[in-house]
């Protein structure tokens, strides 16, 4: 009798111990966000979130980029042509540049990444986390425990992690973000990186190309 009650006190302790690292794995880990089908709400509907936007709003142009963050011509534009847009135009209050939510279905980690800036952006936080995970897309594009990553670049990043865990359990911008992507496709973006600017809609943009349709529709003098 007394060897049973050695035996289930054994098993009671290996349950304690089981539990207690499930709970340490989660908090290391952080939550996963939620899968399944993605609903819009009306209000997300109605409110038509327009994207992440940097410069002078009254600037005579506006470039929309429809981007996924898993994309490697993404991270290239982001690279050898993004930057220069902020620097050039951008900063001299010829273009107000906005980033729009375009994940493809076919890169696994595009949406939670896309998620992972939307619960940063909560927390004035959004440009930082962009950057980041482009700059670090190697280490995460396509593989298992990417929400990991995303949640320790959240950390360095200043994030307040109990805020970010609680939009990333919720999946607090799922709808916001398929908004994006079906507002997207119904402008006729079908790939990425995927630029509007004025009323037509490119795709394969050097920094040139945006200068000269930037000219063409501000009337600017070339600089």
């Amino acid at each position: 009798m007394a060897g049973m009650k050695g035996f289930y006190v054994g098993i009671g302790a290996i349950a304690v111990l089981g539990a207690g690292a499930l709970v340490t794995a989660m908090v290391r880990g952080g939550p996963s966000l939620p899968s399944g089908p993605i609903q819009i709400s009306a209000i997300e509907e109605a409110r038509g979130f327009g994207g992440y936007a940097v410069g002078d709003p009254g600037a005579p142009v506006e470039i929309v980029e429809f981007a996924d963050f898993e994309c490697p011509a993404c991270q290239q534009q982001w690279i050898l042509v993004i930057y220069d847009v902020k620097q050039r135009l951008v900063n001299t209050g010829r273009v107000r540049y906005v980033f729009r939510d375009f994940p493809l279905d076919a890169h696994v980690n595009s949406r939670p990444a896309h998620h992972s800036a939307a619960c940063a952006a909560e927390q004035g936080k959004f440009w930082e986390m962009h950057d980041r995970l482009f700059e670090t897309q190697l280490e995460w594009t396509g593989r298992s425990g990417a929400e990991r990553m995303f949640r320790g670049y959240a950390r360095d990043l200043g994030v307040d992690l109990d805020e970010y865990d609680a939009c990333t359990r919720e999946g607090r911008f799922r709808g916001r973000i398929q908004a994006s992507v079906e507002g997207g496709v119904s402008l006729g973006v079908g790939s990425t990186p995927s630029y509007l600017i004025g009323d037509r809609l490119y795709s394969g943009l050097n920094y040139d190309d945006i200068k000269a349709i930037v000219d063409s529709l501000a009337g600017a003098v070339t600089q």
